[in-house]
C-alpha cells in the first residue's frame, strides 16, 4: 500500500506540479495559519484576520476537492465512492460549522469554541484525505497524469467559491454550477475587513439553490430537444 503523501518527498509525490505536491503544500499552511489563531497571540483585528484567510484557504481548497478529484478519484479507485462518501461528510460538517462562526460575534466565547471544533475537523480531513484518498490517485495515476490534474485542480481552486455555503451539493454538476456565482459574491465579501459580518447564510443559501434549479430546468429543456 502506498504511504501517506506526509511522508513522502516531493519527487516521490510526482514533483512541485503534482496535485499531491500542490494538495501537501496547501494543508501544511492550513495547519501554520491554525497554529497561529490557536496561540491567541495579537490584536482580535489580527486573529480574525488570520480566521479570515483559514476561512478562505479551506473552502476554495475544499472546492476544487469537490469539482476536480474526487470524481477523479470514483472512476479510477474501486473504493473511491466510500472513501470521498466519508470525506464529503466531513466538508458538509465544517461548511455548517464555519456557517455558524461567521454567524458569531467574535466577542462571544462561542465563537472560539466553534473556531477549535472547525479546526479539529478540517485536521481529520486532512488526515484523511494523506493517508487513504491521495494515495489512491498516486496509485491509479503516472506522473505526467498527477500533474495534469494539480494543473486543473488549481485552475478551479483560484476561481472557487472562499465561504462556506452549506446548501450547495457536494458534488457536480451542482456545485460546479452554483460555484460561478457564489465565486462572485464571496470575492467580492474578501474585499471587507475581516471583522465585517457576513450576509444572511438562507439569502445565500437561496441564490445558490435558485442558480441550480435554473440549471437543471435548462438542462432538462435541452435534453427534450
Amino acid at each position: 500500500m502506498t504511504l501517506s503523501i506526509a511522508e513522502q518527498s516531493i519527487q516521490d509525490l510526482g514533483g512541485e506540479a503534482s496535485v499531491l505536491a500542490r494538495q501537501r503544500r496547501d494543508h501544511a499552511e492550513l495547519d501554520r495559519l491554525m497554529s497561529r489563531y490557536e496561540s491567541g497571540a495579537g490584536s482580535r483585528a489580527e486573529r480574525q484576520q488570520t480566521l479570515k484567510e483559514i476561512v478562505q484557504l479551506t473552502f476554495s481548497h475544499a472546492f476544487a476537492e469537490e469539482v476536480v478529484l474526487w470524481p477523479a478519484l470514483r472512476r479510477l479507485a474501486p473504493e473511491g465512492e466510500e472513501l470521498t462518501s466519508r470525506v464529503e461528510e466531513e466538508h458538509q460538517e465544517i461548511n455548517d460549522l464555519v456557517a455558524e462562526i461567521e454567524r458569531t460575534d467574535p466577542a462571544d466565547p462561542r465563537h472560539d469554541r466553534l473556531a477549535g471544533q472547525a479546526f479539529a475537523l478540517i485536521r481529520q480531513d486532512i488526515r484523511d484525505e494523506e493517508d487513504l484518498l491521495l494515495p489512491r490517485l498516486q496509485e491509479a495515476l503516472d506522473r505526467a497524469g498527477l500533474r495534469r490534474l494539480g494543473s486543473t485542480w488549481e485552475t478551479v481552486r483560484r476561481t472557487a467559491p472562499t465561504h462556506p455555503h452549506p446548501g450547495v451539493p457536494r458534488r457536480p454538476p451542482g456545485n460546479a454550477v452554483a460555484g460561478v456565482p457564489l465565486s462572485a459574491l464571496d470575492r467580492a465579501r474578501d474585499l471587507l475587513p475581516a471583522a465585517t459580518r457576513a450576509p444572511n447564510g438562507r439569502r445565500v443559501a437561496g441564490a445558490a439553490a435558485a442558480v441550480l434549479a435554473a440549471w437543471l430546468i435548462a438542462a432538462a429543456a435541452r435534453r427534450r430537444h
